[in-house]
């Protein structure tokens, strides 16, 4: 009889959406020892938790998380709401004993965060924070090639951010305008992505020095003639020093005009460079300064090979990948940390680390002076 592992999400907008997508098509191109079934979804609007269920194909659906989180024939929880629920769903899932992983940021603050590790550590349960962005092939690369000294000391890591959604002042206020539900603004949302990434490719973060603004203070509350004030951040830059001694610039904003989806990443070393661009994400330039005078400059790997990571599981070289599987890889790789009762990261360790800088950019931009990131 084939085994089963039973999923329980939260969430049924964009997120959930995504990630229902992984779930339903990871055991396709993942080795699993088991088979994952969307047993249950539930929603913070009971509108949408119905039709989410059917249209999806999760096999039933639930009123209010508090009771999904107690079924036993659920294993794990995938948390993709607002920010502010974070840790209560993640606290009371594991302490009813399931897997969780979560969506980013992990938390309000890093006292939330600091509950989640903690509660998930003491209840034995494997615990992820879905930075995707960690498992596009090209990053993942980039990492292996600064792993084996390609790059040698790191001088600079530089990241933008660009969304364009908010430019428009006719734009409604939406739940991401209230830091009381989201705890940041483009922050939280982006920078989270970014600052996560620095971790991963560079190092931890020493200090930080920020600055954050509002635009438009003030949307149209839809379906009302009223309008919501704007308390989270439109836009947040900030410098970092890191622990080893590069040096950081991130930028994070939704109004760069003309910008989708743009996150582009320089990584500057002794030996070589690499930048990398989300909207070619099939793609990563490489810089090395030990090729020869008349043949330096940058090249473009294209990353479709077997032997680039994960695209063993996808097609032939040249046939490319796109957003959606990076949330296969990190599914595919939380089944089998569970499977083997292996460690998986980015866990709530890394959301903790992560919401640790994010805190101190915003005391950085309130204080206007260079903060020391807590160990």
């Amino acid at each position: 009889m084939e085994k089963k592992i039973n999923i329980g999400i939260v969430g049924a907008q964009f997120m959930g959406r995504a990630h229902t997508n992984a779930w339903y098509d990871v055991a396709n191109f993942f080795d699993l020892p088991f088979k994952p079934v969307l047993k249950a979804a539930c929603d913070l609007d009971p509108r949408a938790e119905s039709s989410f269920a059917r249209r999806y194909g999760w096999e039933s659906f639930e009123t209010s998380w508090e009771d999904l989180v107690k079924r036993e024939d659920i294993d794990i929880i995938d948390i993709c709401t607002p920010n502010n629920t974070h840790m209560p769903i993640s606290v009371a899932a594991a302490r009813n004993g399931k897997h969780v992983i979560c969506e980013k940021p992990a938390a309000m603050d890093a006292r939330e965060t600091l509950s989640m590790y903690e509660e998930a550590e003491k209840a034995g349960i494997k615990h992820m924070i879905a930075f995707n962005y960690r498992r596009v092939p090209a990053i993942a690369l980039a990492k292996e090639m600064i792993m084996e000294g390609k790059l040698g000391k790191i001088f600079h890591f530089n990241a933008v951010y660009y969304q364009d959604w908010l430019v428009d002042p006719e734009f409604p206020w939406v739940w991401r305008h209230d830091a009381g539900l989201a705890g940041s603004g483009a922050h939280g949302d982006m920078n989270a992505h970014t600052v996560d990434l620095a971790r991963f490719l560079v190092g931890e973060i020493d200090s930080v020095c920020g600055e954050e603004r509002v635009f438009i203070p003030e949307r149209k509350i839809p379906g009302s003639d009223k309008t919501g004030k704007v308390t989270a951040d439109d836009a947040t830059s900030f410098l970092a020093r890191f622990r080893e001694g590069a040096s950081g610039n991130f930028i994070a904003t939704r109004f760069a005009s003309g910008k989708k989806n743009f996150l582009r990443l320089e990584v500057f070393g002794s030996k070589g460079s690499i930048t990398f661009n989300l909207e070619r994400m099939n793609e990563l330039e490489y810089y090395s300064r030990e090729d020869t005078s008349t043949e330096q400059g940058f090249r473009n790997i294209i990353v479709t090979e077997s032997s680039h990571p994960y695209l063993n599981k996808w097609w032939p070289p040249g046939h490319i990948i796109g957003w959606e599987h990076t949330f296969i890889h990190e599914i595919g790789d939380f089944l089998l940390a569970i499977a083997n009762d292996e460690k998986i990261s980015p866990d709530f360790f890394d959301g903790h680390r992560n919401q640790l800088i994010l805190d101190a950019v915003m005391k950085s931009a309130k204080d206007k002076q260079w903060v020391t990131v807590p160990e």
